[in-house]
């Protein structure tokens, strides 16, 4: 099973590049090929067979990727499967790609894997980085709804069928997107515990644009892909968590106007899921009003 591997940089982290380039290298099984995507910057130094794309301007992280699998041909079609990796993380195990391919073949119905992100000193994962509502064990691998970003591995046959990633989004969500899309045409998502990608313990709301596009892309998640009596459900749910949580004041501010312009802004294509879709999401632990 041949795979391939995006990468995107802002080219402020280049000896972390380069650890997971070498990390990728050093796969077992047959070679990997990589592209490493310059969203808005210049690529820093990589190693001999790494392909490399400059965007003179940052398409944020689902358009940046949205590139990179077009590198493989439409819809990434030069290779079975695609790595999507963040540049600052990298892989501790020489098995993982090996561990992927034995995966897809063995389940022809699997679409996504979703790796296990731990702290490179620690070890720990955070709990907001097991991607289903049960994720106080994160050493448990399960089928999901939804998976990580910058840590998994997706069939170029799930983007040929469910589209790339929404690439209005810009940042954050964009994976939901893409998951129920996935789930919509008949694929199936694994977290796998034993799939492991080392990243720095980080809070997601570093990014001065958090609380506005999670509250947006949250509209956005729902106009674009929920059954209409679900969409009022699912907002209004997202709403009281967020009010319950308690946020600061610049925060709240922050939210609500992202909140206002997920309802006013356009959001792409709306391609409600079958509501048998929505049956397969609860019974996989995740009914998508939550």
């Amino acid at each position: 099973m041949k795979l391939g591997a995006v990468i995107i940089t802002m080219g402020n982290r280049p000896d972390e590049l380069r650890a997971l380039l070498d990390s990728v290298a050093g796969q077992d099984g047959d070679r990997i090929e990589v592209v490493v995507v310059g969203n808005g910057a210049a690529v820093p130094d990589v190693p001999p067979g790494v392909r490399t794309v400059e965007l003179p301007e940052n398409l944020g992280i689902p358009g940046g990727r949205n590139v990179g699998i077009e590198a493989f041909g439409p819809s990434g079609a030069d290779v079975d499967a695609l790595l999507f990796l963040d540049d600052d993380g990298h892989l501790p195990n020489t098995d993982t790609a090996e561990l992927c391919r034995q995966a897809f073949e063995a389940d022809p119905k699997l679409g996504i894997i979703t790796f296990r992100i731990a702290d490179p000193d620690t070890g720990v994962t955070q709990r907001r980085h097991v991607p289903r509502l049960r994720a106080s064990d994160p050493m448990r691998s399960s089928r999901v709804t939804t998976f990580l970003g910058g840590a998994n591995a997706v069939r170029s046959q799930v983007i040929a069928e469910a589209g790339p990633l929404p690439g209005e989004f810009f940042y954050a969500h964009e994976e939901t997107d893409l998951a129920w899309r996935a789930l919509d045409a008949g694929w199936m998502i694994d977290y796998r515990a034993d799939m492991v990608l080392n990243h720095p313990t980080t809070a997601p709301s570093r990014h001065a644009v958090y609380h506005r596009m999670v509250a947006r892309n949250r509209v956005w998640l729902a106009r674009r892909n929920l059954p209409a009596p679900l969409v009022p459900v699912y907002v209004g749910v997202w709403l009281l968590l967020t009010l319950l949580r308690r946020p600061s004041l610049p925060a709240l501010r922050a939210w609500f106007g992202g909140f206002r312009e997920g309802w006013t802004q356009p959001c792409g294509p709306r391609r409600p899921m079958r509501w048998r879709t929505v049956w397969r999401l609860t019974r996989l632990g995740r009914p998508p009003v939550i």
